[in-house]
């Protein structure tokens, strides 16, 4: 069958697939997506790529108020019983990403995360044009999230750290370094799991519910992180809040929340691709 023939092409699972046990999945008959051009001057004319962008700076920019106000309402309470908790404060991060991928995947695929992009660049999902557009607009999003959030507390934003990312005292800079690797690893690994073509053939709900796992990654990375680096594994969320607070030690160990992500984003798109996958990353006989 047509289907099975191209994934045989690309050299993923010659032999069949045992179903699930416990599952009611289907075998149908799928495409894999063409990879997307590296360089598509065409789409700088198009409406859709225009709205795409506005979409990830909006979503960018509700993402860092909602969890950098979060945050400084836990830092404000003296008695820390009376607040959201570290785990409120990861609940915020999870449960934001779920309804903001959830409202903007169908627009520009719901990134929200320079990582993210990068990942999905790297596996050829998306086009350099716009991996570079919607980075840009993720940035800018954040920086006016967090920008509104100190408009409203200005003091508190001062002296509570305005949501910056900082390695936490105790630990080294490999140890942070080490943890936004393997924390965008978990969120990048799980948004292709997520999104995978041959699963959203066989399991018809796959698509509707992909945006559950993918915050509940973030939820679950950030209780895991938030005591070694704050949680970053989005130099966009790293950046508006770094930005905006504009400290020296915030600037400090920037790179971290910049390289970490990324080495995280490339090995994910790595394993899911080669490994898991078995698709080429360059296309051709």
């Amino acid at each position: 069958m047509e289907g099975k023939e191209e994934d045989v092409k690309v050299g993923a699972n010659k032999y069949s697939e045992r179903q699930p046990l416990g599952t009611s999945a289907q075998s149908k008959d799928y495409k894999e997506t063409p990879p997307a051009p590296f360089f598509e001057a065409g789409e700088l004319h198009s409406w859709s790529f225009w709205r795409a962008g506005i979409a990830e700076f909006m979503a960018t920019f509700l993402f860092l108020y909602i969890t950098v106000l979060t945050v400084m309402g836990y830092s404000r309470a003296n008695n820390k019983c009376s607040t959201v908790g570290v785990q409120g404060i990861a609940w915020a991060f999870g449960g934001m990403i779920f309804a903001l991928v959830y409202c903007t995947a169908g627009i520009s695929g719901g990134h929200i995360n320079p990582a993210v992009t990068f990942g999905l660049f790297l596996a050829r999902k998306l086009s350099l044009t716009r991996a570079v557009f919607y980075i840009v607009m993720q940035c800018l999003g954040a920086i006016c999230g967090a920008g509104v959030v100190k408009g409203f507390q200005p003091s508190l934003f001062e002296t509570k750290g305005g949501g910056a990312n900082v390695v936490a005292h105790g630990y080294t800079k490999g140890d942070g370094l080490g943890a936004e690797i393997i924390g965008t690893f978990v969120l990048v690994y799980t948004v292709f799991s997520a999104t995978d073509a041959k699963r959203n053939a066989r399991d018809s709900h796959v698509p509707i519910l992909a945006p559950l796992p993918i915050g509940f990654a973030v939820f679950l990375v950030h209780l895991a992180t938030i005591p070694i680096t704050g949680t970053g594994i989005n130099p966009a969320r790293s950046l508006g809040a770094a930005i905006v607070y504009n400290k020296e030690h915030a600037w400090d160990d920037h790179w971290i929340f910049w390289v970490g992500p990324f080495i995280g984003a490339a090995l994910a798109a790595l394993y899911h691709q080669v490994i898991i996958r078995a698709i080429p990353f360059k296309s051709g006989n």
